[in-house]
C-alpha cells in the first residue's frame, strides 16, 4: 500500500459492488465505504476534514501508532456521526472555535486515538452520541480537554488529559459521560467540571492532579459520583460545590491542597464515605450557607499545613460526621452562625494544637459518644445562642475540658475530662450550661470552676483527684448577676462525702493566654470577616504599649537607619497633627499609607507590625494588628472571586495594617487577562471608602515596586511615601548573629567575630541572598555544627556548651 493511500477492505458478501481497493483521499475512500468495511490508512499526514458518517472501521496501520496524522490547516479534523471504529490515529487541529474531535452521533468506539492539538476541545461529545473512548490521549493547551455537552454522554476509559488550556474535562447541557482509570493533569482551569441542571459526571479510579484551578468542580444543579479518585496538586480548591450541586465521594483521597480541600456553598450537598482529606492550606471541609449539607461516613480528616479550622460550618449549613477521624490540625471543628448545625457521631477528634470543637453565633453542636484528646480546649461554646449537646463523650489531654462563655447555654450529659492541665469545665462571662452526670478526673486544676456567679447547673457530677479541688464557685467579676449563682445537686468529690464549696471570694477576670494558653488561645483567621471578629473576641487583652515604647523597639532593630527617620518623622506629623485637633486647630491631613521597597529579610514585615502598633496607640487606628497577604490571598481563578477575597482581606485588616508582600504581582507585565488587576480596583476604592478604618501597606522588590506604581496611577495616588529597606551590611549582619547569640545563651569564641566578617563580605548576593534571614541561617547553622562537635565529648564544660568557633562557620555556596 503507498504512502498516503487508504485501503479499504469490503467485508460484506454482495457480488455486485466490490469497494476493496486503494483510494487517493481519506474523503474518497469514506466516500466508497459502507457500513462494515474496514479503512486502513498508510502512514503520512492527511489535510482533510474527514466526517465518519457510516459504522466503517478507520484504523491506521498495525505497528505503526502515530504514523498517520489527520491535520487540517483549520475546522474540525474528525467527525463521527455513526457507530464506527476510529483506532491508532493521530489527530491535529489548530481552529480555536472548533473542537479537534467532534463526535455528534451514534455509539462508536475509539480506541489508541492521540490528540495534539490548540482548538477549542480536544474531543467533544455531544447530542445523543455515545462513544466508548479507550486509551486516548488529549494535549490541548489552549481549550478544554475533552467536552460532553448537550446530552451527550459515553463511556471514557484508561483516557489521558495531558494538558489543557481550560477544564481538562467538562460536562454541561444534561450530559452524563463515565470515566474509568482516566488521569487528568496539567489543566490551567479545573480538573473535572459539571454544570447544569440534569448534567452528571460518574468517574471510577481517576486522578486529577496538577490543576491550576479546582481539582472537581459541580455546580448549578449538576451531580457527580467519584469513587476510589485521587484529587491532588491543585493551585485552588480540591473540590467546589456551589448552587445546588449534589457530589458523591466514597473511597476518595484529596491531598496536597494549598486551599479548602473541599468547599461547598449554596445549598449543595456532598456525601463522603470513607474518604480521608489531608494536606490542606485552608479547610478541610468548608461549608457555607442555609441548605448546603455534608455526611461524612468513616472519614480521615488530618495533617493540616495551615491555621485554620479543619471543618468550618457557617451562615446556616449542616455538617454531618459520623464514625470519623480528624487530627493533627490547628482546629477540628468549627460551627458559627444562627441555623448552623453540626452532628458528631462515633468520631475521633484528636492532636488538636488549639480548639477541637468551637459553637459560637448562635449555631448548635451535638456530639454523642465521641473522644476528643490532646486537644487546647475541647469544647468551647462561646456566646448567646450557642448551644447543643455533649453526650457520652470523653475529652482526655487538654488544657481545659469545656469551656462555656458569654451566655453561651449547651447541654453536657455523662461526659468524662481526665487529666486536664487547667480545669475540666470553665464556666465565666455569664455563661450557663447543663451538666449532668458528668466526671472530671486527675486536673491539675479545679475539676468545675465556675465564676462571676454564672447560672450553672450541676446534676450528679462528680470529681476526683483535681490538685486544686473538685469544686470552685467564686461570685463578682462585671459579668457578675446579683444573687444568681450555679444551681447544684448530688454532686460528689473524692474529697469529702460532700461538695466543697468554699465561700465566695474575689476571683480575677478571665486569665491571660500567657497565663493559660489552652483556656483562651486565640482562634486562626479565615477568609471571612466573622471569623475575624472571633479571633478578636478570643484573644486575651494585651495591654497597649504606647508609642515611646514602640519606637523603642524599633530604635533596637539593628540597621534600617534611614527606615527609622522616616517613621519617627511620620509619627511625629501623626501625634502632632492629633494634638492640634484637642487643641480646636486645623490639622494637615496625613496620608498614612506607605509603599516599603526593599530584598527579602530587610525587616519590612516587623517594621510595618510595630507601625501598626504605633497607629493604635496614638488612636489613629482601633487595633493595630498585622494582616500578611499576597496575591494567592487576593486573586481568585473566575471572574468575581477576586473582587470576593479582596473585599474579605480587607475586612479582616479593619482597625489594623493590611501588608501585601510582592505587591507588583498583581499587576505583570504581561497581564493579559490577569485577574490582578480585578484586585487592584477593588483594593483602590476600599481604601477610598474607608479611607479611616484599615492602613494599607504595599512591599516588593525596589524596581519591581517603581514599575508598579508607574502602570497604577490611581494606587501610586493614595501612598504618601515609599521608604527603602537597605541590604544588610556585613557589621549589621554580625549584630543580628551576635543578637541570635545572647539570646540563646551561646558566646562567639576568639576571633570568631572576625571571622564572621570576612564569611558576611565574601558570601554571595544574589537573588538567593536573605539579609537578616542569612543572619540568622548563619547562626543556626554554626549552632547545628557546635552540637555535632560537643556531642563527642564525653564530659563537656559550660565553655564547650556555650563557646562557638570560627570552625563551626558553615561553608561559602
Amino acid at each position: 500500500m503507498a504512502q498516503g493511500t487508504v485501503q479499504v477492505t469490503h467485508t460484506g458478501t454482495s457480488r455486485w459492488r466490490r469497494r476493496t481497493g486503494e483510494y487517493a483521499s481519506l474523503a474518497a475512500a469514506l466516500e466508497a465505504a459502507a457500513d462494515g468495511d474496514v479503512l486502513t490508512v498508510a502512514p503520512g499526514t492527511y489535510r482533510e476534514n474527514l466526517v465518519v458518517q457510516r459504522a466503517v472501521t478507520l484504523r491506521g496501520p498495525e505497528g505503526s501508532p502515530g504514523s498517520v496524522r489527520i491535520a487540517p490547516v483549520d475546522g474540525v479534523p474528525l467527525t463521527v456521526r455513526a457507530s464506527a471504529v476510529v483506532q491508532d490515529l493521530h489527530v491535529e487541529g489548530q481552529d480555536a472555535a472548533a473542537p479537534a474531535l467532534l463526535v455528534e452521533e451514534g455509539a462508536p468506539e475509539l480506541t489508541d486515538v492521540r490528540i495534539v492539538t490548540r482548538s477549542a476541545a480536544g474531543i467533544e461529545v455531544r447530542g445523543g452520541a455515545r462513544p466508548t473512548v479507550r486509551r486516548c490521549t488529549v494535549d490541548n493547551p489552549a481549550g478544554i480537554g475533552i467536552a460532553v455537552l448537550d446530552g451527550g454522554g459515553g463511556v471514557f476509559e484508561e483516557c489521558e488529559v495531558v494538558a489543557a488550556g481550560q477544564a481538562g474535562i467538562a460536562v454541561r447541557g444534561g450530559a452524563h459521560p463515565r470515566l474509568e482509570r482516566c488521569r487528568v493533569h496539567h489543566a490551567a482551569g479545573s480538573g473535572l467540571t459539571a454544570t447544569g441542571e440534569n448534567s452528571a459526571l460518574e468517574a471510577v479510579g481517576c486522578e486529577v492532579y496538577e490543576v491550576r484551578g479546582s481539582g472537581v468542580q459541580v455546580t448549578g444543579r449538576a451531580t457527580a459520583h467519584l469513587t476510589d479518585c485521587d484529587v491532588h496538586r491543585t493551585t485552588a480548591d480540591g473540590v467546589t460545590l456551589d448552587t445546588d450541586a449534589v457530589l458523591t465521594l466514597a473511597d476518595c483521597r484529596i491531598h496536597d491542597i494549598p486551599e479548602n480541600a473541599v468547599d461547598l456553598r449554596s445549598r449543595s450537598v456532598l456525601t463522603l464515605t470513607r474518604t480521608t482529606v489531608r494536606q490542606f492550606g485552608r479547610n478541610g471541609l468548608s461549608v457555607w450557607d442555609p441548605g448546603t449539607r455534608v455526611d461524612a461516613n468513616q472519614c480521615e480528616i488530618f495533617d493540616s499545613t495551615g491555621d485554620y479550622p479543619a471543618v468550618w460550618v457557617s451562615d446556616g449549613a449542616t455538617a454531618v460526621l459520623d464514625s470519623c477521624r480528624v487530627h493533627d490540625v490547628p482546629d477540628a471543628l468549627f460551627v458559627l452562625d444562627r441555623g448552623s448545625r453540626a452532628d458528631v457521631v462515633d468520631s475521633d477528634l484528636s492532636q488538636v494544637r488549639n480548639t477541637a470543637v468551637s459553637v459560637s453565633d448562635g449555631a448548635t453542636a451535638q456530639l454523642d459518644d465521641c473522644r476528643i484528646r490532646d486537644a487546647a480546649t475541647g469544647a468551647w461554646f462561646r456566646d448567646h445562642g450557642s448551644g447543643g449537646t455533649l453526650n457520652n463523650c470523653t475529652v482526655d489531654g487538654t488544657q481545659t475540658g469545656v469551656i462555656v462563655t458569654k451566655g453561651a447555654d449547651p447541654v453536657i450529659e455523662r461526659c468524662t475530662v481526665d487529666s486536664p492541665a487547667e480545669a475540666g469545665f470553665y464556666v465565666s462571662a455569664g455563661g450557663r450550661g447543663t451538666f449532668l452526670n458528668c466526671r472530671v478526673r486527675g486536673s491539675a486544676g479545679y475539676g468545675f470552676h465556675v465564676i462571676d456567679g454564672c447560672r450553672t447547673t450541676l446534676r450528679k457530677c462528680r470529681t476526683e483527684r483535681c490538685a486544686r479541688g473538685g469544686y470552685e464557685f467564686a461570685e463578682g467579676g462585671p459579668d457578675a448577676v446579683s444573687g444568681a449563682g450555679p444551681d447544684v445537686e448530688d454532686c460528689t468529690s473524692d474529697e469529702s462525702a460532700g461538695l466543697r464549696q468554699p465561700p465566695p471570694v474575689a476571683e480575677p477576670a478571665v486569665q491571660t493566654a500567657s497565663q493559660s494558653p489552652g483556656l483562651l488561645g486565640a482562634i486562626p483567621g479565615q477568609r471571612s470577616t466573622e471569623q475575624e471578629a472571633l479571633v478578636a473576641a478570643s484573644r486575651a487583652e494585651k495591654p497597649v504599649r504606647t508609642s515611646k515604647d514602640v519606637l523603642g523597639e524599633l530604635d533596637a532593630l539593628v540597621g534600617l537607619e534611614s527606615v527609622k527617620r522616616e517613621v519617627r518623622a511620620l509619627t511625629d506629623m501623626i501625634e502632632v497633627g492629633r494634638r492640634r485637633q484637642q487643641a480646636g486647630l486645623k490639622a494637615a491631613s496625613v496620608k498614612r499609607h506607605l509603599v516599603f521597597t526593599g530584598s527579602p529579610g530587610t525587616g519590612k514585615t516587623t517594621v510595618a507590625r510595630l507601625y501598626g502598633e504605633i497607629l493604635a496607640s496614638l488612636g489613629v487606628l482601633e487595633k493595630g494588628h498585622l494582616v500578611e497577604v499576597s496575591r494567592v490571598d487576593l486573586v481568585g481563578e473566575h471572574i468575581g472571586s477576586t473582587a470576593i477575597r479582596t473585599q474579605e482581606a480587607f475586612d479582616k485588616a479593619r482597625g489594623g495594617v493590611l501588608f501585601i508582600d510582592e505587591a507588583y504581582a498583581l499587576s505583570p507585565e504581561d497581564s493579559g487577562r490577569d485577574f490582578g488587576k480585578e484586585a487592584i480596583d477593588t483594593l483602590v476604592k476600599l481604601m477610598e471608602d474607608h479611607r479611616d478604618a484599615v492602613v494599607v501597606i504595599v512591599a516588593g522588590y525596589t524596581a519591581e515596586m517603581e514599575r508598579f506604581l508607574s502602570v497604577n496611577p490611581g494606587v501610586a495616588s493614595r501612598f504618601s511615601r515609599t521608604i527603602t529597606f537597605s541590604d544588610y551590611g556585613p557589621d549589621e549582619l554580625l549584630r543580628i548573629v551576635e543578637q541570635q547569640t545572647e539570646e540563646h545563651e551561646y558566646r562567639l569564641g576568639p576571633g570568631v567575630a572576625e571571622a564572621l566578617l570576612k564569611y558576611f563580605t565574601a558570601i554571595p548576593k544574589g537573588a538567593a541572598f536573605g539579609n537578616g534571614r542569612t543572619a540568622r541561617q548563619t547562626f543556626e547553622a554554626m549552632v547545628e555544627r557546635h552540637a555535632g562537635r560537643v556531642a563527642q565529648l564525653p564530659e563537656p564544660s559550660t565553655d564547650d556548651l556555650t563557646l562557638l568557633y570560627a570552625e563551626d562557620l558553615p561553608d561559602l555556596a
